[in-house]
């Protein structure tokens, strides 16, 4: 590298990104799935399961952006993000490899369709996700509100491999220990992992579980219905539509923003979830 490259490299690692954030963590769950990090800018409010753009300068100087959950709650004050590693993904070949310290371009425009408010009241809360589609649920079962609006909540993850499942594992089992809500976690919050492509205590998948009505016989609860069951799906088109007839069969109603229902699916990262 010639002086004047070396400078200019010098210059790209020291001078703030626009609207960046500094990476404080970075963890490598598998060959193919990692969070990380970044500092929170003060001005930054949003819901629990809502998203925001994320992202890093190109080769042409041009940020390269994607929608990302936000997979930590609304009062932490550092933002959380999952995600799955593409090799020859325009953002994801780059972001996999960032670094504590280096920045991450943040866009503070959060919106999204997986917010309680989304949803009417009722007893029991599902969250239904394949692969990533955990972020922001991971969010979500780390606010308070969740537990103050449902008796119970549950969580099923599906993956192709256990060790796919880790970061949620994890997530769920240190939460009993949370001094904000480790108490209002315990006894409501329900854990329920599947994989479809290595055995594990509960092969198969999800939907086909829910069909079939081995969901709720596992769990000990009865099958959906609108009177008390509410749901909020993340995943690949394929789990997106599968599940929302599902939902619809049972008589269940999609729910929006501006009119709750009683469920609702994240439509902005098709593509990105579909794993199993």
């Amino acid at each position: 590298m010639t002086p004047i490259k070396e400078a200019a490299a010098l210059v790209n690692i020291v001078t703030p990104l626009r609207d960046g954030q500094t990476v404080t963590e970075v963890t490598h769950w598998t060959d193919k799935l990692f969070s990380f990090r970044l500092t929170r800018p003060q001005s930054l409010r949003f819901r629990s399961g809502e998203f925001v753009m994320i992202g890093l300068p190109g080769d042409n100087g041009k940020p390269i952006l994607r929608a990302y959950s936000i997979a930590s709650p609304s009062w932490d004050e550092e933002l959380e993000f999952y995600s799955i590693k593409v090799p020859n993904g325009p953002l994801t070949s780059r972001l996999q490899n960032i670094k504590v310290g280096e920045q991450v371009i943040l866009k503070t425009k959060p919106v999204g369709t997986l917010v309680v408010d989304a949803l009417l009241p009722g007893k029991r809360l599902y969250m239904l996700a394949t692969g990533t589609g955990i972020a922001p649920f991971a969010s979500l079962i780390r606010d308070p509100e969740v537990y103050d609006k449902f008796d119970q909540v549950i969580l099923t993850h599906t993956c192709r491999q256990v060790a796919e499942l880790e970061y949620g594992r994890q997530l769920v089992e240190n939460l009993v220990n949370d001094p904000l809500i480790g108490e209002m976690v315990d006894g409501k919050l329900v854990y329920y992992p599947t994989t479809t492509r290595e055995d594990s205590p509960t092969t198969g998948r999800v939907t086909d579980k829910i069909r079939s009505g081995e969901l709720f016989s596992d769990l000990g609860v009865p099958a959906w219905n609108p009177d008390e069951d509410r749901v909020m799906i993340c995943g690949s088109m394929g789990l997106n539509t599968e599940i929302k007839d599902l939902c619809e069969a049972a008589g269940l109603e999609e729910g929006a923003n501006s009119k709750p229902g009683h469920y609702v699916l994240e439509k902005a990262f098709v593509g990105d979830t579909a794993v199993v």
